[in-house]
């Protein structure tokens, strides 16, 4: 639509002028809706005009709205800046993503590891050294390449798995020659801290012994057999496949199943063979048998700790000291504490109260464990810090991307089918998909990045859906008014916008929350931390001490927006 000019003149009509003659620029029924639906424009039709004349009390508003614009568009006010002032106010602390300890020690997805990562948390801080012990990071390889990518200092691993899935050997190197390959990537390897664990196969004591099961080879004359295994076996160089093979095994039905719940599904008859180690107490308290490694399949697992050569030194010196310390019987003692207390804390408590008896014949003073009160508060603030960054970040680039993607034509379906293309795709997938990326890796950034990701589909959708649904008439009065493109979406389109904005960024925050609890899975902690230890030990309290705080916190943040909503939104767009 043409901008309104003096009669006779090319010269553009200034803001509160009259034009004798001039044809109506701008309709009732838009006077009406900047009025009734934006908080920001207030331009009402008192009484019929005569089509085709700007009344004079028009021009005045329309004189004193220009007027208005101007200095706000000097103060370049919206509703947008405050939502970002708001939001860009949580604490440096919660953005904040590396670790105060000097030290940082990492776990496997299984008992014996967190148990062993807790007594090196312990030797160190008994050494004066600041530790954090991150638990349940995963499996060897994302231990390996947080290892190598400094994100975790040290961590307890077995000799038989550093030759097969490590250094991919073919052969059983000796300590000297893996401590030697190892040297090459910058890490260093222990003695053996005292026991083997091993691989093996275990079914109920109850069914081998009616099926007549002594071996892995007797195995072969059972083929309906059901198999249970945890999903790194199923994988490794050292697991099933090559061991199917070396026995001949004619089993189809096989099924990958997390380890502590494999314990389960075997007690119950939902499988019949399993994958355990040597070492696990519940192969004695589920009165199970391990079948006999006739063939000499599985090599020797001797535990030690990996460490980065970086490490300072008084730290490997402390870690060194654990060395011949854990025979198989200890080993299994202290699994067995673990998953009768639900505590690994109290596991670690055994080893270093051995032998230190008091008078009275009770063990020595126990280390105080950290409290649940404490243990929520630490996984409720990272939580906060993996969510609030990522949808801080997804509110930066989502609005933008959403103003563009609201123009249409091939960027805007680009960008919408971009979002919409990392929605689908499984947060599992898209965290292993992000790890072995540079920069990112086994850390807080790979699980920001990815809750990022995520986050940007609602958030841009709606900007270029609210954007969009401005009636055409309503951007035709803008026009005719000589405002500027980028103060006309400032001031009239986004806030005219901003509910449906707001929205969008409120389901992100929510899908945020839920989402993040997948971030303990490569070790960056939250609320998903609790959840897996528990379903390590099959514990459904600790489940809850992570999922019932999870669920809190989304509705937490469900009813800040729906207060942000009556603070930011103008009064005429609000419900």
């Amino acid at each position: 639509m043409n901008r309104i000019r003096k009669a006779g003149t090319q010269e553009p009509l200034k803001c509160g002028e009259q034009e004798a003659g001039s044809q109506a620029a701008l309709p009732d029924s838009a006077d009406r809706q900047l009025a009734g639906r934006s908080g920001f424009v207030r331009l009402e039709a008192r009484r019929p005009r005569q089509p085709g004349r700007l009344s004079s009390e028009w021009l005045r508003r329309a004189g004193s709205f220009c007027q208005s614009m101007k200095t706000k568009q000097s103060r370049r006010h919206s509703w947008l800046p405050d939502f970002l002032l708001i939001f860009s106010c949580i604490p440096f602390f919660l953005i904040h993503s590396s670790s105060a300890a000097d030290v940082v020690i990492g776990s496997k997805k299984f008992t014996e590891s967190y148990v062993l990562g807790e007594i090196a948390k312990r030797t160190l801080t008994n050494a004066g050294i600041p530790a954090e012990h991150r638990q349940g990071m995963g499996g060897t390889i994302i231990l390996w390449q947080a290892l190598r990518g400094g994100q975790i200092d040290a961590y307890p691993e077995y000799t038989g798995t550093i030759a097969q899935e490590i250094l991919r050997t073919d052969h059983e190197p000796s300590l000297e020659q893996i401590r030697e390959s190892l040297a090459k990537f910058g890490v260093g390897m222990t003695e053996p801290l005292g026991f083997n664990n091993t691989y093996a196969l275990v079914m109920r004591r109850s069914e081998a012994q009616r099926l007549g099961v002594r071996t892995i080879s007797d195995l072969q004359k059972y083929p309906d057999l059901k198999i249970g295994l945890t999903h790194e076996f199923l994988d490794r160089q050292d697991g099933w496949r090559p061991l199917r093979e070396r026995y001949l095994l004619p089993q189809q039905n096989v099924i990958g199943i997390d380890h502590a719940l494999g314990y389960s599904a075997l007690a119950n008859g939902s499988i019949d063979v399993k994958d355990a180690y040597s070492t696990d107490a519940k192969i004695e308290q589920n009165d199970l048998v391990v079948l006999e490694d006739d063939l000499q399949f599985f090599p020797k697992y001797e535990a030690v700790f990996l460490f980065r050569l970086s490490t300072r030194a008084d730290a490997i010196a402390a870690l060194r000291r654990l060395e011949g310390t854990l025979d198989e019987k200890r080993m299994i003692r202290l699994n067995a504490e673990a998953e009768r207390t639900k505590n690994y804390t109290r596991a670690a408590d055994l080893y270093f109260n051995v032998g230190a008896a008091r008078p009275s014949g009770h063990l020595g003073p126990s280390h105080i464990g950290e409290s649940f009160l404490h243990k929520l508060a630490r996984w409720t603030l990272r939580h906060l810090q993996l969510a609030g960054f990522s949808l801080l970040l997804s509110v930066v680039f989502g609005i933008p991307l959403g103003i563009v993607a609201s123009r249409g034509g091939p960027i805007g379906h680009a960008i919408l089918g971009f979002a919409g293309i990392v929605q689908t795709i499984p947060s599992l997938a898209l965290l292993a998909l992000l790890v072995p990326l540079p920069f990112f890796g086994i850390s807080a950034r790979t699980a920001i990045a990815a809750l990022f990701l995520y986050g940007l589909l609602p958030i841009v959708r709606n900007t270029a859906s609210g954007l969009q649904d401005i009636p055409r008439t309503l951007r035709e009065s803008a026009i005719a008014l000589g405002l500027s493109p980028m103060t006309r979406l400032w001031e009239i389109y986004l806030p005219m916008a901003s509910r449906s904005i707001l929205s969008g960024i409120k389901t992100s925050a929510v899908i945020n929350i839920g989402t993040a609890t997948l971030a303990a899975l490569i070790g960056a902690g939250g609320l998903g931390e609790p959840i897996l230890s528990g379903l390590n030990l099959n514990d459904h309290v600790t489940i809850l001490q992570g999922a019932i705080p999870a669920a809190l916190l989304a509705l937490l943040v469900q009813w800040f927006f729906d207060f942000l909503d009556r603070v930011l939104i103008p009064k005429g767009l609000r419900i």
